[in-house]
């Protein structure tokens, strides 16, 4: 029987190919607890690498369906935590025990009321951790349904596609970048905490419904 390990990107990418992404993607991008647990940038990363080159030890992916199914699960997931956030999200929360979800919830919430509803959704895309629970957030904030409806979608689509284009180009450039990879994982969730880091130069948008 193969082995995985749902933690790790290379074994994930190896059992399932471009499934994968479909699946840990969705449930990255909006399922509280699970979505914890699993690899976003991490996955998406050395899927484009593996797109490119496509090695005797691991897969070579179709660009086209690591593309498709990373926007997919993107925006499907998010979709569905934003509904499962407003239909009993808050008494979730309110009886977990897990200081690591709410310390993320805290992250998110204070993301959407420093940079108003449309920035913060767009820009948690990109903060690890972040990302999985603003999702349901919005939900239990309610943030109207439209407003978040658009800009996730954009916000989705840039995440997942910018990260799989970037390891393809990496892929295709650098040979041997395979070897790699863990330094290249790494400046990513680096520069992923940088948004929160970031002034704006205005004051939050005040919650309004753009719908």
């Amino acid at each position: 029987m193969l082995a995985v390990d749902p933690t790790s990107g290379d074994s994930l990418l190896a059992a399932f190919g471009a499934l994968a992404v479909l699946v840990v993607v969705f449930a990255e991008s909006g399922l509280l607890v699970v979505g914890f647990f699993l690899p976003g940038d991490t996955l998406l990363l050395p899927a484009g690498v593996l797109c490119a080159t496509g090695t005797g030890t691991g897969p070579h992916l179709a660009l086209w369906q690591v593309m498709l199914c990373a926007a997919v699960g993107a925006v499907a997931g998010a979709q569905l935590g934003f509904l499962l956030g407003r239909h009993g999200g808050r008494p979730f929360l309110a009886r977990t025990r897990s200081g690591r979800l709410k310390a993320a919830a805290a992250r998110g919430e204070a993301l959407l009321r420093r940079y108003g509803y449309r920035k913060a959704i767009v820009i948690g895309r990109f903060v690890p951790l972040v990302r999985t629970v603003l999702s349901p957030l919005a939900g239990m904030l309610d943030v109207p349904t439209r407003t978040f409806t658009v800009w996730q979608i954009v916000g989705g689509v840039l995440w997942s596609q910018s990260l799989v284009l970037a390891g393809y180009w990496l892929g295709a450039a650098v040979p041997g970048i395979d070897r790699y990879l863990w330094l290249l994982v790494g400046a990513v969730v680096v520069l992923s905490l940088l948004p929160l880091l970031l002034r704006p130069r205005k004051g939050p948008e005040p919650p309004r419904d753009d719908g």
